[in-house]
């Protein structure tokens, strides 16, 4: 079994992946109790891509996270670092280009993508400041970055009821449900561990992404981030400042 540390070396994540790769997709719907579909609808809405323009969906995995946009006519390039998940995702879907690519590196050239979106996948990233980076480099002036990553619930019980599930359920269901419910551990630390809302918004802007919001999902259990390319390159907005920005798109304080 192999179990990636929250040194997050890319080759011990990678190969993790690998691993879990043939069950991922229906031990996630377990461990999310199916919210994980609902947490995708929202992605590609907040996307609000059309058909013909080109998107990015970076940590891919699968495809799951594809499927919608190149079932809607988009040029979806679906790019994961796991070689495991991208043949598990080529075998189901052949129409759609799966690429093997790093993160903090991608194999594109500037200003490729018309959006760039990543799902539960920022996380898993050893540098994701220079991930949000390499990502503003592909996407085009004025194009989109959607980000869904798990972040902290905003009403305090609900918080330590989702801790307490994290590193004491999701273990548990993985062992019954997952070939290596120890890679579940290190997803639950790995969880536990990033950093909160606010955060994860000051770090796109000193990324140089503008215009960045974002709305809570099931009581903040799931965070949407939403920004954008300027046409100009930017300073970086202070952290007060971008609070005022992105309070009004903040979701209520219970669960959702």
């Amino acid at each position: 079994m192999n179990r990636a540390s929250l040194e997050k070396r890319p080759d011990e994540v990678a190969t993790m992946f690998d691993d879990v790769a043939p069950k991922y997709d229906v031990v996630n719907d377990v461990l999310s109790m199916g919210q994980t579909r609902r947490w995708r609808r929202i992605v590609v809405d907040a996307m609000d891509v059309k058909v013909g323009q080109k998107v990015l969906d970076l940590a891919a995995g699968t495809g799951t996270s594809s499927e919608p946009y190149a079932d809607a006519g988009v040029n979806v390039v679906a790019c994961d670092f796991s070689l495991g998940m991208l043949k598990v995702g080529k075998r189901r879907r052949p129409d759609i280009d799966f690429i093997a690519g790093d993160a903090t590196n991608l194999p594109f050239a500037d200003n490729s993508f018309d959006a760039s979106t990543i799902s539960f996948g920022l996380r898993n990233v050893v540098e994701p400041r220079k991930a949000l980076e390499e990502m503003l480099r592909v996407t085009k002036p004025g194009g989109r970055l959607v980000i869904a990553e798990f972040s902290h619930p905003v009403v305090p019980l609900w918080r330590n009821l989702y801790t307490e599930y994290l590193m004491r359920a999701l273990p548990a269901i993985a062992t019954k449900v997952s070939s290596n419910p120890d890679a579940y551990v290190y997803l639950a630390e790995s969880i536990r561990a990033w950093p909160d809302q606010d955060h994860l918004a000051q770090w796109l802007s000193d990324a140089g992404w503008t215009d960045i919001t974002y709305r809570n999902l099931s009581g903040g259990i799931v965070a949407v981030h939403r920004a954008q390319k300027p046409a100009e390159h930017r300073e970086s907005v202070p952290v007060a400042k971008l609070r005022r920005q992105i309070k009004p798109r903040r979701s209520g304080s219970q669960p959702s």
